[in-house]
This record gives C-alpha cells, structure tokens and sequence, in this order.
C-alpha cells in the first residue's frame, strides 16, 4: 500500500521489499529495531515508574534487528545516514565520528542516553530532553520507542538539513512528522499495519498545522528555503 500526504509518501511493506523501487535520497534518518526484545508487552520498561505509559502488545517486530544487507542498500542510497541504536549495529557499520547522543534526563536504574550513529565527519554532538516531555507524562506514546519529535528536528538538522528523508523502519511516523514540520520531503517505510496507520494519521495532522500556520502568516510551503548538505 502507498499513501501520498503532500510531499510525505508513505508505504507499508518490508523495505527490503520498497528500497529497490525508490530513488536516491539526501538523507536516511532512522531508528530501526535493535532486537533486544523492546516490542511492548508486559516488558514495558516505563509502566512502573510515574510516567503511566499506555500498554503496547508484543508485536515481535524487536525480536531480530535488519540484516547487514539492509544497511548496505540504505547506505548506497543516500548522502547522510542517521542511525538511532547505532552501538547495536556496530559489526555492519564503518567507523565514524559523527555520532549523535540523546541525553534522556531519566536517571534511576534507566540508559542515561541512547546513541545515534551518523557518517558525517562532524564532532560528537548531544542533545538533552525527557522521553515524556510535551507527551502528557507518557500518556501520548503510540509507540513503544516513540522519540520525541524534537528530538528527530534535532537530527534533520545535524544531518546537514537535508531536502528528501527516508526512514525505512517508520514505526508511528516521528521522522515524518519532523520533516514535514520543517518542509522537507518525507518518504517512509513501515511493515506493522497499526503503527503505519497511526504513522498516516500524525503526518496527516502535521500537514494540516503546518497548512494552518502558513495560511494564517501569508506564507505557502514554497517560502520555506531549503538549506543545501554541508
């Protein structure tokens, strides 16, 4: 299935499926499973804390992480590659320095942070916020590893401000919504059935507030300048 949203395009399948029919993008900026077993269920790693997070069933879709061929297609397609749980995928990844860190503020018995993998040779760059922040204290979460959309802005912007993103492991579209708030063209990729739905729903509503903001400043999508790759 393919779902048109102004410049976002939205399919659902398995990418190693879609990749092959698409062309070169600027940048691929993804957060793919890192099979460690984090799929939802009663392993929900915030219902016992007082972020009361909705329950997510085990889909199973973290049991494995992609194959290293994966990696390789989605490398040769694009200028810049982001990589959320890159330390998960280090036997399949060059050395680089251009890493991302995602300070999470949690403290306790929790991961200080999760780290983003990048082939830019830029210095190491951080970036500080809670999982929950501006998420209703978890309650908004449709995803089991929902990043804030912040964050995901943070990292278009790391990537150089690419013009076309792709995010192959899509989950519930925060990529998309990241790129569609900073007029980008998005192009995503997610194989569960109810998180490309909820995936199309986001992206929908971040067209239609941005659709808003443009129209009530006078501006249209076309006044956004797009800055090229560093």
């Amino acid at each position: 299935m393919k779902v048109q949203i102004g410049d976002a395009t939205l399919y659902l399948g398995d990418c190693m499926d879609i990749l092959p029919t698409l062309d070169k993008v600027d940048a691929v900026i993804t957060d793919p499973p890192y099979g460690i077993g984090e799929s939802g269920g009663e392993k929900n790693r915030y219902t016992h804390t007082r972020f009361k997070t909705p329950k997510h069933e085990d889909g199973g879709w973290d049991a494995a992480r992609p194959s290293k061929g994966v990696f390789d297609a989605l490398q040769a397609m694009s200028r810049v590659f982001v990589c959320w749980g890159g330390n998960y995928f280090a036997d399949f990844l060059p050395p680089s320095m251009g890493w991302l860190y995602w300070d999470k503020k949690i403290g306790g018995d929790f991961s200080d942070g999760e780290l983003a993998y990048t082939n830019r040779k830029k210095a190491l760059r951080s970036f500080s916020m809670h999982p929950f922040q501006g998420l209703s204290g978890g309650k908004d979460r449709q995803h089991p590893t929902q990043k804030p959309v912040e964050l995901m802005r943070w990292c278009i912007e790391q990537a150089g401000n690419p013009e076309t993103i792709l995010d192959p492991f899509m989950g519930s579209g925060t990529t998309g919504v990241a790129a569609i708030q900073l007029g980008r063209k998005f192009i995503g990729i997610e194989r569960e059935p109810k998180y490309f739905d909820i995936a199309v729903q986001r992206i929908t509503q971040a067209y239609a507030q941005r659709s808003l903001f443009e129209g009530a400043n006078g501006i249209s999508a076309s006044d956004f300048k797009q800055q090229p790759l560093i």
